[in-house]
């Protein structure tokens, strides 16, 4: 599994949540706290947002805490809105093209967790991305697929109904061809202006989101892990639901049943 990080408020570096914090994305890197692997070494990546309409991307499949220009970009740069990953691979290649978050156009995003059995039918999820759209596919990974998927199911117009059509179909794939667990998953995907954010499983157990609001930062954080373990005042997303963060508030939207 891997763990993820993400921000939407005023602008502030990305030190403060990538690199500062005693339980930062970098240190959960290392030392996760709240999935079976607790190194996510199988690379990073951070898209942000700034000046222009499609975000800043940096990648590279080593390990997070071992590249000194990862620190140097997040001591430097500003956002408003950014996305953080450190990549523990659940069977795809240690590749930069794996690693998130992955970007076409505006949009960006970021996944943690799998489809089970995704190998077994990876041609047919890719023959389900429409040929315009499948330009975009560089690697190999689940992930990529949903996010591409939600591309060719509207996500211009309805990204939380595209975001949910993806892994329905993803997770019926998995049920006809796949094995058991056939879903489990968080997400966070970003136009620029609102963070959607999505927490599910086809079992009891959903990869873990939570959410906080910082009068400190004056905007919303949400990750896999609170950032500083003692830390109050943490809500965790509810399985089955997905959310829409903004610089005015947060709303939930439950996910339909089946």
């Amino acid at each position: 599994m891997c763990r993820w990080a993400a921000y939407c408020g005023e602008p502030i570096f990305l030190e403060d949540v990538m690199t500062r914090p005693r339980h930062s994305l970098i240190a959960q890197s290392q030392q996760a706290a709240e999935c079976k692997t607790v190194t996510n070494g199988d690379g990073f990546g951070l898209a942000w947002y700034d000046h222009r309409t499609a975000p800043g991307l940096y990648r590279d499949m080593y390990p997070a805490w071992s590249d000194p220009n990862l620190r140097a970009l997040c001591e430097q740069v500003r956002s408003h809105l950014f996305l953080g990953h450190v990549r523990a691979s659940t069977g795809s290649a240690v590749a930069r093209d794996n690693c998130h978050p992955f970007v076409v156009d505006r949009w960006s995003f970021m996944h943690n967790g799998q489809i089970g059995g995704f190998d077994g039918f990876r041609k047919q999820a890719d023959m389900m991305i429409p040929d315009e759209i499948y330009t975009n596919r560089r690697g190999t990974t689940d992930s990529e697929v949903m996010f591409l998927l939600a591309h060719a199911y509207g996500l211009e117009e309805d990204p939380i109904a595209a975001l949910s059509e993806a892994a329905g179909q993803l997770r019926a794939l998995s049920e006809a061809h796949g094995c058991a667990p056939h879903m489990r998953i968080s997400a966070a995907l970003s136009d620029g202006e609102a963070l959607y954010v999505m927490r599910a499983s086809s079992d009891h157990i959903a990869p873990t989101v939570y959410y906080k609001w910082s009068d400190s930062r004056r905007g919303w954080a949400v990750v896999s892990e609170p950032l500083e373990m003692d830390e109050t005042g943490w809500h965790e997303l509810p399985p089955s639901h997905l959310a829409r963060f903004t610089r005015s508030g947060v709303d939930l939207f439950p996910m339909a049943a089946g």
